[in-house]
Protein backbone atom coordinates (compact mmCIF):
# COMPACT_ATOMS: atom_id res chain seq x y z
CA UNK A 1 0.00 0.00 0.00
CA UNK A 2 1.44 3.37 -1.06
CA UNK A 3 1.61 6.31 1.28
CA UNK A 4 -0.19 9.44 0.10
CA UNK A 5 2.98 11.14 -1.20
CA UNK A 6 3.97 8.10 -3.27
CA UNK A 7 0.40 7.82 -4.50
CA UNK A 8 0.19 11.45 -5.64
CA UNK A 9 3.66 11.19 -7.16
CA UNK A 10 2.56 8.18 -9.23
CA UNK A 11 -0.60 9.97 -10.32
CA UNK A 12 1.39 13.03 -11.39
CA UNK A 13 3.78 10.86 -13.43
CA UNK A 14 0.76 9.66 -15.40
CA UNK A 15 -0.46 13.25 -15.83
CA UNK A 16 2.96 14.36 -17.11
CA UNK A 17 2.96 11.47 -19.59
CA UNK A 18 -0.44 12.46 -20.96
CA UNK A 19 0.48 16.15 -21.16
CA UNK A 20 3.82 15.48 -22.86
CA UNK A 21 2.09 13.37 -25.52
CA UNK A 22 -0.98 15.56 -26.11
CA UNK A 23 0.12 19.07 -25.11
CA UNK A 24 -2.33 21.86 -24.32
CA UNK A 25 -5.43 22.82 -26.28
CA UNK A 26 -7.75 19.83 -26.02
CA UNK A 27 -11.03 19.40 -24.15
CA UNK A 28 -11.01 18.27 -20.53
CA UNK A 29 -12.78 15.06 -21.54
CA UNK A 30 -9.86 14.06 -23.80
CA UNK A 31 -7.36 14.46 -20.98
CA UNK A 32 -9.67 12.61 -18.61
CA UNK A 33 -9.98 9.58 -20.89
CA UNK A 34 -6.23 9.42 -21.53
CA UNK A 35 -5.37 9.88 -17.88
CA UNK A 36 -7.89 7.21 -16.87
CA UNK A 37 -6.14 4.83 -19.28
CA UNK A 38 -2.64 5.70 -18.01
CA UNK A 39 -3.65 5.34 -14.36
CA UNK A 40 -5.17 1.91 -15.02
CA UNK A 41 -2.06 0.86 -16.97
CA UNK A 42 0.06 1.93 -13.98
CA UNK A 43 -1.97 -0.40 -11.75
CA UNK A 44 -4.08 2.17 -9.91
CA UNK A 45 -7.71 1.59 -8.97
CA UNK A 46 -9.48 4.51 -10.57
CA UNK A 47 -13.10 5.54 -10.96
CA UNK A 48 -14.18 7.97 -13.64
CA UNK A 49 -17.00 10.51 -13.17
CA UNK A 50 -17.65 9.22 -9.64
CA UNK A 51 -21.06 10.41 -8.45
CA UNK A 52 -21.09 12.29 -5.15
CA UNK A 53 -24.34 12.64 -3.25
CA UNK A 54 -25.03 15.73 -1.21
CA UNK A 55 -26.41 15.03 2.26
CA UNK A 56 -28.34 17.92 3.74
CA UNK A 57 -30.10 17.54 7.11
CA UNK A 58 -29.94 13.73 6.80
CA UNK A 59 -31.52 13.88 3.34
CA UNK A 60 -29.47 12.42 0.49
CA UNK A 61 -29.86 14.67 -2.55
CA UNK A 62 -28.83 13.75 -6.07
CA UNK A 63 -27.28 17.11 -6.88
CA UNK A 64 -25.26 15.86 -9.84
CA UNK A 65 -21.78 16.30 -8.39
CA UNK A 66 -19.14 14.17 -10.10
CA UNK A 67 -15.46 13.74 -9.37
CA UNK A 68 -13.49 13.56 -12.63
CA UNK A 69 -11.26 10.77 -11.31
CA UNK A 70 -11.06 9.14 -7.90
CA UNK A 71 -7.80 7.25 -7.44
CA UNK A 72 -7.47 4.45 -4.88
CA UNK A 73 -10.49 5.88 -3.05
CA UNK A 74 -8.08 8.46 -1.58
CA UNK A 75 -7.23 11.15 -4.12
CA UNK A 76 -9.77 13.40 -5.82
CA UNK A 77 -8.43 14.36 -9.25
CA UNK A 78 -10.10 17.33 -10.93
CA UNK A 79 -9.10 18.06 -14.52
CA UNK A 80 -9.27 21.48 -16.14
CA UNK A 81 -8.32 22.88 -19.53
CA UNK A 82 -8.61 26.61 -18.82
CA UNK A 83 -6.55 29.77 -19.33
CA UNK A 84 -5.83 29.85 -15.58
CA UNK A 85 -7.24 28.61 -12.31
CA UNK A 86 -9.68 30.78 -10.40
CA UNK A 87 -11.10 30.61 -6.89
CA UNK A 88 -14.11 28.57 -8.02
CA UNK A 89 -11.87 25.73 -9.22
CA UNK A 90 -10.22 25.48 -5.81
CA UNK A 91 -13.60 25.73 -4.06
CA UNK A 92 -14.90 22.90 -6.25
CA UNK A 93 -12.05 20.58 -5.22
CA UNK A 94 -12.49 21.49 -1.55
CA UNK A 95 -16.21 20.69 -1.81
CA UNK A 96 -15.47 17.35 -3.46
CA UNK A 97 -12.97 16.54 -0.72
CA UNK A 98 -15.51 17.36 1.95
CA UNK A 99 -18.31 15.34 0.32
CA UNK A 100 -16.08 12.35 -0.45
CA UNK A 101 -14.31 12.42 2.93
CA UNK A 102 -10.96 12.31 1.12
CA UNK A 103 -8.04 14.35 2.42
CA UNK A 104 -6.03 15.01 -0.77
CA UNK A 105 -7.02 16.48 -4.09
CA UNK A 106 -5.11 17.26 -7.25
CA UNK A 107 -6.32 20.10 -9.42
CA UNK A 108 -4.60 19.91 -12.80
CA UNK A 109 -4.83 22.39 -15.66
CA UNK A 110 -3.73 20.73 -18.90
CA UNK A 111 -4.04 23.98 -20.88
CA UNK A 112 -0.53 25.13 -19.98
CA UNK A 113 2.78 24.97 -21.82
CA UNK A 114 4.51 23.27 -18.89
CA UNK A 115 2.37 21.04 -16.67
CA UNK A 116 4.35 21.97 -13.56
CA UNK A 117 2.62 25.38 -13.82
CA UNK A 118 -0.82 23.73 -13.86
CA UNK A 119 -0.72 21.62 -10.70
CA UNK A 120 -2.31 22.41 -7.35
CA UNK A 121 -2.25 19.92 -4.52
CA UNK A 122 -5.20 20.54 -2.22
CA UNK A 123 -5.39 19.27 1.37
CA UNK A 124 -8.67 19.19 3.25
Amino acid sequence: MLDINDLTSGILKCAYKVHSELGPGLLESAYEECLFYELEQAGFRVEKQKTLPLVYHDVKLDAGYRIDLLVENKVVFEIKAVACFNDVHLAQVLTYLKLSKCKIGLLINFNVKSLKNGIKRVIY
